[in-house]
């Protein structure tokens, strides 16, 4: 793994993620130029994130069963054409059916992330995927800002017909840069899926760290797309353009990630998790005086979101760290599992965060974010306190088991006298 071959990882990363990203900031245009309410225009969104965790669950397994250079190049060759059929979409029902092939396909960085992590050494891992999510972090910023602000300037299809040229590019980039691999699987595609849903049984610390990053990516969905309606609304009557610009400053979380990268390798997840679910309360409190617009409501807003995403983010990290350590022989189907649910949690919070929004407002969204972040602290500090726990009731159980023991001979010894 040299700066090059990780930096070209990184930049994949980020231009496949982005795909998923984009819709969220010209929802409102989409609702405009289709002659549909924004609530349906939402459904593109949610379609594509479906289709997202449809990708996850039915193609990164692959990764360990293909070479990862023609599957990627293939994976983003499709996706470019995904990209041209959705920007010319005449109506709702084939955007919104574009979308979730865009999604299906869009999963060249969870490909790209067990690659990396099988290319360095364990005491680099941490330090890596942080970086990997920079890019990932970065092409979600980017494309928000690209989406909103080229989709006020052409309309809501420019940013998918330019975000398809860029995707073939890189096809072609990646065809010609990316390093020669080797399977590390030969099981059949069946045993492959199945191998996902049997490693979740099986390996406790691969659910705890799916809940906990279901739980908070869903309220991280809940948040961006909902804030797209708040600052449409009347508290702000803003355009797509600012949508992008309030995720732009975002960008700061692309520094965070490799921090939290080493803290992992150094002190382990569990430390980077803590913090991170109590800074994502901590921002659920932030963002509640967001609708109330004007200057306080805008700083509200900038500063929970800018939480939010480091949070998040971070959390991402330490979660993929602990899952990709389990299993180096099944690195594609662990992080197929672990992506699966965690963007089950999105789609379920971009829809849920609609219906919270259309019936409790921004202050309800606020809350379902915070009861969510709550759900996995909870189950965290149930996970620590039950880790120290532990090795008191295992030196009690020696003692008693020692002087049981003890007992036992003196007596078989006066027995003997």
């Amino acid at each position: 793994m040299n700066r090059r071959t990780l930096l070209i990882l990184a930049v994949t990363c980020g231009v496949a993620v982005g795909n998923i990203y984009f819709p969220q900031a010209v929802g409102p245009l989409i609702a405009a130029g289709l002659d549909t309410s924004p609530e349906s225009a939402a459904l593109v969104v949610t379609a594509t994130q479906i289709g997202y965790t449809a990708g996850v669950f039915l193609l990164v397994p692959l990764g360990d069963r293909l070479p990862h250079r023609p599957f990627l190049v293939t994976l983003l060759a499709l996706t470019g054409v995904g990209l041209l059929v959705a920007g010319c979409a005449p109506a709702l029902p084939p955007l919104v059916a574009a979308g979730a092939f865009v999604g299906v396909m869009s999963v060249a960085a969870q490909i790209v992330a067990p690659l990396a992590a099988g290319l360095v050494g364990p005491e680099r891992r941490g330090a890596v995927m942080g970086t990997l999510l920079s890019g990932s972090i970065g092409g979600m910023l980017l494309a928000r800002t690209f989406g909103g602000s080229l989709g006020e300037w052409l309309g809501w299809r420019a940013p998918y017909l330019v975000a398809a040229v860029l995707v073939l590019l890189l096809a072609v980039v990646l065809s010609r840069a990316l390093p020669v691999t080797t399977p590390s699987s030969r099981e059949p595609y069946p045993a492959l899926l199945a191998a996902s849903v049997r490693l979740l049984r099986t390996e406790p610390e691969l659910r705890r760290s799916c809940l906990y990053q279901a739980t908070v990516f869903a309220g991280f969905s809940a948040v961006w797309t909902c804030v797209a309606l708040l600052l449409s609304g009347p508290a702000y009557g803003l355009g797509a353009q600012a949508v992008g610009s309030l995720a732009l400053i975002g960008a700061a979380t692309m520094l965070c990630t490799p921090l939290a990268g080493r803290l992992v390798d150094r002190r382990g997840p569990d430390p980077v998790n803590l913090v991170c679910l109590l800074g994502v309360v901590l921002s659920a409190a932030l963002l509640v005086p967001g609708d109330l617009g004007g200057t306080r409501g805008l700083a509200a807003l900038v500063v929970g979101t800018l939480l939010l995403d480091v949070a998040m983010q971070s959390g991402m990290v330490a979660n993929q760290a602990r899952v990709l350590a389990l299993r180096p022989d099944a690195r594609s189907r662990l992080n197929t599992a672990y992506m699966t649910c965690s963007y089950l949690g999105g789609s379920a919070g971009s829809w849920l965060g609609v219906w919270v929004y259309g019936r409790a407002g921004w202050r309800g969204v606020c809350a379902l974010v915070a009861l969510l972040a709550a759900v996995a602290l909870v189950r965290h500090l149930v996970s620590l306190y039950g880790r120290r726990a532990l090795p008191r009731r295992s030196v009690a159980a020696t003692a008693s088991q020692d002087l049981c023991s003890r007992a036992s001979s003196s007596w078989a010894d006066s027995s003997t006298r």
